[in-house]
């Protein structure tokens, strides 16, 4: 089982989003990026959640000329693998099934979406016909 990741806050969580889909950044352009997405904070405070998601492990600070420059040390799919696992294991009882039912009785979503689910499906269904021992 991989390690725990550890527990962020929206705002810490926000900020590494923008590594993610920026790759590394100065606190400046963390901070712009945040703006960029109507989050507006001071830049002492962006050095805040920077700070504290390299104490958690979350990111690296690389020395570069006169700037830290931070990059994501954590994969947004390992963030989402744990929260997806907790919310399974805190709303369902570990039984990841219902999550997926509720999520297709009660949103949308696109035909893309709906043929790579049912590819995942048929995927699924041809992997647990191999398991079954013959009679």
């Amino acid at each position: 089982m991989p390690p725990r990741v550890p527990d962020l806050g929206e705002a810490e969580l926000e900020t590494l989003k923008t590594l993610w889909d920026g790759g590394p950044a100065t606190v400046r352009e963390v901070r712009q990026r945040l703006a960029q997405r109507g989050r507006k904070v001071a830049h002492t405070t962006v050095l805040t959640f920077l700070t504290r998601l390299e104490q958690k492990g979350c990111v690296r600070a690389d020395k570069t000329g006169h700037a830290y420059r931070y990059r994501a040390r954590v994969s947004r799919d390992r963030i989402v693998g744990s929260r997806v696992r907790e919310t399974v294991k805190q709303l369902f009882d570990g039984a990841a099934a219902p999550l997926v039912l509720h999520l297709m009785e009660h949103e949308s979503f696109s035909p893309d979406e709906l043929a790579a689910l049912q590819r995942h499906i048929d995927d699924l269904a041809r992997q647990q016909e191999g398991r079954r021992p013959r009679r």
